[in-house]
């Protein structure tokens, strides 16, 4: 077991000569951190002057991490992957959008790969985050607990409603779905509205699936609580795991604003709350389904050695490993070759309106130590591999 994530010619399949190249080309540019920076804000600079370099940014950084502009244009990368086990969860990646006729937009099209999904089998799960289908503040003062205004009110209902749209649709279509964890002091609201949803639709086979972010310490107690509330209740559990995309922001917070910070001292006891609730997921796997969402090896390894012990079979629906489109291709296709069940996450959107996504990507990258090295260490192999 311990090399399966080695076998660069099943991870790299899909990709042609030229898309290895690009590949390792822009690997070897996000190492480094300097570079990262510079192509950050020079690409900023001309999206906001309206320079015509949506062509080049297309054909290399887009065209790597994302499927395409919309649903449709996706299709062929859903098609491919499929046709070697990998799923997709297509990830509307459009972010910071801050009015109502945008979130009702987001919800649209959420509604809209819902169904698309339930005509293909290559995509079983959907996902929204809950920013797109409300504003930040919004979510973050219903969370202190401080009273809305009428307005404010009528806005949350309108929230609430949209969740419960795209659920209820869920539930009819059978296709899971995923509700992204974002920032700290906004997602006591959210796990309380996913919790909702829970309750409501995930009565036998669960369909709603709340993100935890282990890198908060105070995660797996959160898990445990409401995994008592759905055995007393009798609703089943849906729960997508993390390491966690907002460390930074959540330190810099805590310590302006004079509080403990949620997230976890080091990068071992990250790990180490992350390996712990997998094995707690894992062993309840009667009342809660678990989606592992890592780039960490040591993670995977982890999830298929207690599955093993476990007797819980590979292809058990309830069981799902998750990466990013672009990136541990060695983890997702190496795990799909062995029977596991396996989808990348797939972002899409128009290519100005998802540079968010993928500076944050890029930046991320740049900051997780061995992640770039280890890509451009597999894609180096390969190259070797196909010269010989």
């Amino acid at each position: 077991m311990s090399k399966i994530f080695e076998n660069t010619e099943v991870a790299f399949r899909l990709k042609s000569d030229s898309e290895l190249e690009r590949a390792y080309f822009l690997f070897k540019m996000i190492s480094h951190e300097p570079l990262v920076r510079i192509g950050t804000a020079a690409t900023n600079f001309a999206l906001k002057a309206r320079l015509p370099v949506e062509g080049l940014i297309r054909s290399t950084v887009f065209d790597h991490f994302c499927g395409g502009v919309n649903e449709e244009d996706c299709l062929p990368v859903i098609d491919r992957m499929y046709a070697k086990g990998v799923s997709s969860v297509l990830d509307y990646s459009v972010e910071g959008k801050e009015i109502e006729s945008h979130f009702d937009a987001a919800m649209e099209k959420t509604l809209k790969i819902i169904n698309f999904a339930d005509e293909k089998k290559s995509m079983p799960i959907a996902v929204f985050k809950p920013t797109g289908f409300g504003r930040f503040h919004l979510y973050q003062k219903k969370g202190e607990g401080k009273p809305f205004t009428p307005k404010e009110q009528e806005e949350w209902e309108r929230v609430v409603a949209r969740f419960d749209k795209v659920c209820k649709l869920a539930k009819e279509k059978d296709v899971e779905i995923l509700i992204d964890s974002e920032q700290s002091w906004m997602q006591d609201a959210a796990d309380d509205l996913c919790e909702a949803m829970m309750r409501k639709y995930n009565t036998g086979v669960p369909v709603v699936y709340n993100t935890l972010q282990l890198y908060r310490w105070d995660r797996l107690d959160y898990l445990k609580s409401l995994h008592k509330r759905a055995k007393k209740d009798g609703f089943t559990v849906g729960a997508k795991i993390v390491r966690g995309a907002y460390m930074e922001k959540e330190r810099e917070r805590a310590e302006e604003e004079g509080y403990e910070s949620p997230i976890c001292a080091t990068k071992e006891a990250t790990d180490l709350n992350f390996d712990e609730t997998l094995e707690y997921i894992l062993r309840n796997l009667d009342t809660i389904s678990l989606f592992i969402g890592t780039h960490n090896e040591q993670s995977c390894y982890l999830a298929m050695q207690l599955m093993a012990d476990l007797g819980i079979d590979k292809s058990d629906n309830r069981v799902w490993f998750g990466q990013l489109y672009g990136m541990s291709d060695h983890i997702s296709f190496n795990l799909a070759e062995h029977g596991y069940n396996v989808a990348k996450y797939v972002p899409f959107g128009p290519v100005k309106d998802v540079m968010p996504y993928l500076i944050r990507r890029a930046e991320e990258n740049t900051s997780v130590a061995g992640q770039t090295s280890r890509e451009l260490t597999l894609l180096k192999t390969e190259r070797t591999r196909r010269k010989l």
